[in-house]
């Protein structure tokens, strides 16, 4: 949040032997209402009549320095000062003169000295606490502010310094994470100050970094006190409906306070509204209707930042990270310091696949913004996804052809840099036929190399090898996956891949030896208006010698956002060379059509959920259709920022590698902890910030 800089108030000079000299009035009514060049004036042409006159000699440094030349307004002081050492009305000036032309470190000393020798004298005092203030050293300043306020109990000027001390260390707490600290310190303003707009407005800002919407709703109420700050207020509600994840009610909002401006003309007022009513179209994926307010915009307001920062929110929404880039350059181009650019590039970069380059923005932002809570969980996240980890799932299966399965699979994923990254995997499973008596395990080791050559393309390479056990046999086979990643255009996903590996879904098949040879292609198209289409191609080669082709299409329309609502229908078509059904299922012709729904969000911050279910028909070769229905849930839980897990459960009567009429139901829990605290290759960067 931002804080006013404390305000000094020339009053304080004035002692009551100024008021006394009548022929002087008209100068001090000058200083006192601002108007500082005019006064410069008056008491430079009265001290050309009376030179040594002490009190007119103060008021023209005085109106000299608030004029805007406080240089020289210091060395006026300076000069008074050998005329007069030791003159405590002019050593206050003096030491006050730092203050405005923003030498607090120079004051300090003096003002220490000076309430060392004078520690009942008010002015001194106080201006002392301002000092302190403008260092940022808020504990020792409130302390002596208190001390001025003892010697004029109820002063208005040292009130108002208590003001912006108390902002200012709230600020600081607040950066610090400190929020409750922070919130004490803000209420306890309206002693003081009752229903202060400044105080209303940063703790409704506080409330929106906490996520206390309605509290923070709560706080833009008080502020509506009139027509105008309503309107202020409504641009906050819309924010905190946003946070809240109530994005229609933030658009509502946004504009009842667009259409209320009409009453007034007040320029930034206006900016403001836009800028959020814009905001929330975005927010609600209205993005034609948001360009064509944008471009409204643009040339009403070339060449602003807040327009700029509309266009590069409207390509981070649609995926245009290229021309988001673009905008948060511009912005830094002509605004290095600014948050908007700083933080947005950083995203943009992350968003762009340009991990290194997205934490050196990051960290920039912090270097301006110190502890600012959203580059820092950037930072965070980026953490998350290069911090090395240990993943373990465990599973147990059963069907309604009297198998039954045990699985454990446990990785180790070693990112050495932002694209390279190492993985190692043991896979265990134990299957056995209730009916048969058949067992059979297998054992799987495998070593992975992950590379990233450029931003937006994985090469992914997995080896290793199978061991197989069964009665008194067993064999050992290699298996091998390798995958290219890559994203052509913006909303689109394409992988190629070749995996060789072996059948083990059960004790029979693991005897037979099968291994499969895969060859496939996923692709994914996404829209900005809501529709998505994904697609797999896969043939696979047997070593029985038998192929099969398959073809899986998903057509999906997102009906919500948050919680993520996804409706569709599927097609799967599912063709095998030779015919094989006491083997394993494997018809000339298989075909199933069914619509899916796709449920997914938050019970609160660390617990997550998701939900699918699927239903339709099946048909296999010219059989009669037979209904089929899947569905899968699971719940994911944050323990700690390094260990989360989840637990989930399966349901299948699709055909599979049985036959038709097959039912699959597994039921598992996953666990994930991240060995270190960050990336191995940050040791260096986090090395001071470590706690």
């Amino acid at each position: 949040m931002t804080v006013p800089r404390p305000i000094y108030y020339f009053v304080l000079f004035i002692s009551a032997f100024c008021y006394g000299q009548q022929e002087l009035q008209k100068g001090f009514e000058l200083l006192e209402t601002g108007q500082f060049e005019t006064a410069e004036h008056f008491f430079g042409d009265y001290l050309k009549s009376e030179p040594a006159h002490k009190t007119a000699q103060i008021c023209y440094g005085r109106a000299v320095g608030l004029s805007g030349e406080p240089q020289r307004a210091n060395q006026w002081f300076a000069g008074l000062l050998e005329t007069y050492p030791k003159d405590v009305e002019i050593q206050i000036n003096y030491n006050e003169s730092f203050l405005w032309d923003e030498q607090y470190a120079k004051a300090k000393p003096l003002y220490q000295e000076l309430v060392a020798s004078n520690p009942d004298n008010f002015a001194a005092v106080l201006g002392y606490a301002n000092t302190l203030s403008n260092l940022k050293e808020y504990r020792e300043a409130l302390d002596w502010v208190e001390k001025a306020l003892v010697l004029k109990p109820d002063n208005k000027s040292a009130q108002l310094s208590r003001k912006y001390m108390r902002l200012g260390h709230a600020n600081e707490q607040i950066a610090k994470q400190r929020y409750r600290e922070g919130e004490t310190l803000l209420e306890a303003i309206f002693t003081d100050f009752p229903e202060d707009k400044d105080v209303l407005l940063n703790l409704a800002n506080l409330y929106l970094i906490t996520k206390e919407v309605a509290k923070a709703k709560a706080i833009y109420g008080r502020y509506a006190t009139s027509p105008k700050d309503s309107i202020t207020a409504l641009n906050g509600i819309a924010l905190a409906a946003h946070i809240g994840e109530n994005d229609r009610q933030a658009l509502r909002t946004a504009k009842r306070s667009k259409s209320g401006l009409r009453r007034f003309d007040d320029p930034e007022l206006t900016e403001k509204t836009y800028d959020r009513y814009v905001q929330a179209l975005i927010w609600n994926r209205k993005f034609h209707a948001a360009k064509r307010q944008i471009d409204s915009l643009d040339p009403q307001y070339p060449d602003r930042n807040w327009v700029r920062a509309l266009k590069a929110t409207l390509g981070m929404y649609t995926g245009d990270f290229k021309a988001s880039l673009e905008q948060y350059n511009a912005i830094l181009d002509g605004d290095g310091q600014s948050f908007d650019g700083n933080l947005g590039k950083a995203n943009a970069l992350f968003a762009s696949d340009c991990t290194m380059a997205a934490y050196k923005a990051a960290f920039n932002t912090l270097d301006i913004f110190k502890n600012q809570k959203d580059a820092l969980g950037l930072i965070e996240k980026m953490d998350a996804l290069h911090t090395p980890a240990v993943e373990e799932q465990v599973a147990y299966t059963f069907d309604n052809g009297n198998n039954i399965a045990f699985s454990t699979n446990t990785l180790a994923d070693v990112p050495l840099s932002t694209t390279f990254r190492t993985t190692v995997s043991y896979q265990y499973r134990s299957t056995e036929n209730s009916v048969s008596g058949n067992k059979a395990n297998s054992h799987v080791v495998l070593a992975g190399l992950l590379y990233k050559p450029f931003p937006k393309t994985l090469l992914k390479t997995i080896f290793g090898l199978n061991n197989a056990r069964f009665t008194n046999e067993a064999y050992t086979q290699p298996v091998l996956n390798v995958k290219l990643g890559l994203k052509p255009y913006k909303l689109q996903n394409l992988e190629l891949g070749y995996q060789r590996e072996v059948q083990n879904f059960n004790a029979d098949l693991i005897e037979r030896e099968i291994v499969m040879n895969h060859y496939g292609l996923n692709y994914n198209l996404g829209t900005n208006f809501n529709l998505g289409w994904y697609t797999q191609l896969m043939h696979t080669q047997q070593t029985d010698a038998n192929t099969r082709n398959l073809l899986f299409t998903s057509l999906y329309y997102n009906v919500l956002h948050k919680p993520a609502l996804k409706l569709g229908v599927n097609y799967q078509y599912i063709a095998f060379k030779e015919q094989l059904p006491t083997v394993y299922f494997s018809p000339e012709q298989y075909r199933a059509m069914e619509v899916f729904v796709d449920f997914r969000g938050k019970v609160s911050e660390k617990t997550s959920y998701l939900a699918t279910a699927a239903t339709g028909l099946q048909r296999v070769e010219e059989d009669p259709q037979t209904a089929i229905f899947r569905a899968e849930a699971g719940v994911r839980h944050q323990f700690s920022k390094r260990l989360s897990g989840n637990i989930y459960g399966k349901y299948s009567n699709i055909a599979s590698a049985t036959a038709a009429g097959f039912e699959f139901t597994e039921l598992g829990l996953k666990l994930k902890w991240l060995l270190a605290k960050w990336p191995l290759f940050h040791d260096h960067l986090y090395a001071q910030k470590a706690p």
